[in-house]
């Protein structure tokens, strides 16, 4: 059983399906850290830094969502659930924060993409798997 275990979210039922699997292995008196990460958009020269400050609000309120989404599908069950959103690139950003918090597990789906979808925009969950130091959970879709 694990005291802390961390569930990223994109906002996708994919993302969903890692709560019965967290809510097995966590220990009665454990806590649920839902995070999603905010991909920051960087203004190319000519872009309008207007435009691409409205772009990465949109896409942070899209990860507040997201997280408040996955809070809601939890329910009450019982169990502590915090919530974290920060900017940055995903996998990157959930090592940082299962290092920072302390998560003994990140509970993360995959896509199921494969072939040359997956060669072209990348895994994070694979990218995870790869770097992290913690446990990880890996349910495929």
């Amino acid at each position: 059983m694990y005291k802390k275990i961390l569930l990223p979210t994109d906002g996708s039922d994919y993302a969903n399906q890692e709560i019965p699997r967290a809510l097995n292995v966590l220990d009665d008196d454990g806590e649920l850290l839902v995070v999603s990460v905010a991909t920051k958009i960087k203004p190319y020269q000519f872009q309008n830094k207007m435009h691409v400050r409205a772009l990465n609000q949109k896409v942070m309120k899209e990860a507040r969502d997201n997280v408040e989404k996955m809070k809601a599908e939890i329910g009450d069950v019982g169990v502590k659930v915090k919530t974290k959103v920060v900017s940055g690139f995903p996998a990157e950003s959930i090592k940082k924060i299962a290092n920072e918090e302390d998560v003994d597990l990140i509970v993360i789906s995959s896509s199921g993409k494969s072939g040359l979808h997956k060669l072209l925009i990348g895994s994070v969950a694979e990218k995870i798997v790869s770097i992290v130091d913690t446990d990880v959970l890996l349910i495929h879709n």
